[in-house]
């Protein structure tokens, strides 16, 4: 391979070096006066640092990009640095050759620039991606990719390229739109997800196809949401539910080994209800415990008004009524009403003079046994917290999940990497009070489940009841992506287009050139896609995965005519 300019690059120099002439291009990192003259000058590229001493560098400075020739030589004595890789070596006898000269940066280009305001960082995006931790991550980025595509390769997968300028398809939000220069007033869309055309790659007889997919989408931006991302994106034709577990894992082990080098092992699954049930949520975060304890049991016959409810459910916080004051407590209560409780109960379990007690402005209102059977059931200690949500079973779930996070979740680069299938999500995921039509909790061609096909003839408890044959994977507490089994009989789809009160008119209006090709003879299929820099984010602990890549374009918008 051809250096260039260079004979080595910064970060490879190595005590089998010495002695050896080099060339190394890059930034000035730093530069400390020795003397009148003398100067060690480190210098960076993306491998890292190396020290150079330089006989009259006063005229160097911060990022100026230079390429010094010297002697690789041994650190004096004493002087050895065991942080840096390069840290037993230098070159002497260097020479300077000015390649360009650099005003101040606008931010220290070090572990400093994380103090700064992203803000600027974006708006000098070029800058910030010269730092160690975003060459790390677009490297981590591009080594995972290639990892994808040998582990895809390998299991007989095909890369097809689908198109970007589309007509416009009900996928859940809103269209970017090009306009037509041919025909004005008309406008192409951009691509939401492959999803429609890989379902007609299966009609063509593609049978395993693969892409990594760029995709755009109009919503607002949040911490793990940009307007375009790219995600792995397949499907696979005579196969199931199972089929593209085992594909979607080798692919997602081979990324994983390729970026921290360790083995993902067996990824253990959830049913959708079980997640729920357990931590109040459908992407749980298993890193660590504090799991929803079942009480509603223990209150069957309370008299407290407030506990007389469908489900009521105990999130116990080890050790937290040290530190948590009432202000806490507060706060928590009025955040637990946001996320749609009544209400938010909290109890302090302390030591009494007859053994274990209850501290709560409601423990007045619940029997010796009551508050006996709680302090069992969720196992609780002296000088914890206990926190009690009374309402439906989802409800109630879902706030004291929210609640477990805030209370417990580890910085996203503590407690290893947790993946987890969460499977058998429901088909319908409520009932439309106004139109009596079930509502799909995934895209309309989601298969159900086959032990539950003869409840698509009963009332809307049964529809509630049916699961899905969609999936998800979750790693620490994240939706990496999500796939399901395609209906793709003509019969089973009408049938559950007729429930949503999709008339064929306007099935035809919405989904016709895939309803027309499946006309022809559709095999059974099934898909999986997972965000790309979502799992390189959490692969190299970055909290967000904004910080990856994206932004060098959306930060300069007001420069776009």
């Amino acid at each position: 391979m051809s250096n260039g300019m260079r004979t080595h690059y910064c970060g490879d120099l190595r005590s089998a070096d010495v002695g050896s002439e080099v060339s190394v291009c890059g930034w000035v990192s730093r530069r400390r006066e020795h003397g009148e003259h003398l100067a060690f000058v480190d210098l960076r590229d993306h491998t890292g640092v190396v020290q150079c001493v330089v006989d009259g560098a006063a005229d160097l400075r911060s990022e100026y990009v230079v390429r010094i020739t010297g002697t690789v030589r041994p650190r004096p004595e004493g002087t050895v640095n065991p942080a840096l890789a390069t840290g037993e070596v230098e070159v002497g006898d260097c020479q300077v050759e000015v390649l360009s000269v650099a005003e101040p940066p606008p931010f220290p280009l070090d572990d400093r620039a994380a103090d700064v305001d992203e803000t600027v960082r974006l708006r000098h995006r070029y800058l910030d991606l010269r730092r160690t931790e975003m060459q790390r991550n677009l490297r981590s980025r591009a080594a995972l990719l290639s990892a994808v595509r040998r582990a895809m390769d390998g299991q007989g997968f095909v890369e097809v390229e689908t198109p970007m300028l589309i007509a416009s398809t009900p996928e859940g939000a809103r269209d970017f739109v090009v306009p037509s220069r041919t025909r004005p007033g008309t406008f192409y869309a951009l691509p939401q997800s492959p999803q429609l055309f890989k379902q007609l790659c299966m009609v063509g007889g593609v049978d395993r196809y693969f892409q990594v997919a760029r995709c755009m989408r109009d919503e607002d931006l949040r911490a793990d949401r940009q307007f375009e991302f790219t995600q792995l994106d397949m499907e696979m034709s005579f196969a199931g539910q199972e089929d593209v577990l085992t594909a979607v894992t080798v692919a997602v082990a081979a990324a994983v080994e390729a970026v921290t080098g360790q083995p993902v092992g067996e990824i253990p699954r959830l049913t959708w209800h079980e997640a729920m049930d357990r931590f109040g949520s459908d992407k749980p975060d298993v890193r660590f415990g504090m799991e929803l304890v079942d009480v509603t049991e223990v209150f069957a016959a309370t008299e407290f008004n407030a506990f007389k409810a469908p489900c009521i459910k105990a999130v116990r916080h080890a050790g937290g009524s040290e530190g948590t004051g009432r202000n806490r407590l507060d706060d928590l209560t009025d955040r637990a009403k946001r996320w749609g409780a009544k209400g938010l109960v909290w109890m302090r379990v302390e030591q009494g003079e007859g053994g274990v007690s209850l501290n709560s402005p409601v423990a007045k209102f619940l029997s010796d046994g009551e508050q006996s059977a709680l302090v069992a059931a969720t196992g609780a200690q002296v000088g914890d917290l206990l926190y009690l949500v009374a309402d439906d079973w989802r409800r109630t779930c879902h706030v004291l999940g929210l609640l477990r996070l805030e209370l417990g979740r580890p910085p996203v680069d503590e407690g290893g990497l947790q993946f987890l299938w969460v499977v058998d999500f429901p088909l319908f995921e409520d009932v439309d009070e106004a139109t009596g039509r079930p509502v799909p909790a995934h895209h309309p061609f989601t298969m159900p489940n086959a032990e539950d096909a003869p409840l698509l003839d009963g009332g809307p408890e049964d529809l509630l009841r049916m699961r899905s044959q969609a999936y998800d994977l979750v790693l620490n507490g994240w939706e990496l992506g999500s796939g399901s089994v395609r209906i793709h009989r003509g019969d089973l789809q009408q049938k559950v287009f007729d429930l949503l009160g999709i008339s064929a008119e306007e099935a035809h209006a919405k989904f016709g050139f895939l309803l027309d090709a499946f006309r022809y003879g559709a095999p059974p299929h099934a898909g999986f896609a997972f965000g790309v820099d979502r799992l390189v984010a959490l692969l190299v602990g970055e909290e967000k995965s904004s910080l990856l890549l994206h932004h060098i374009l959306n930060s300069h918008l007001d420069q776009i005519s």
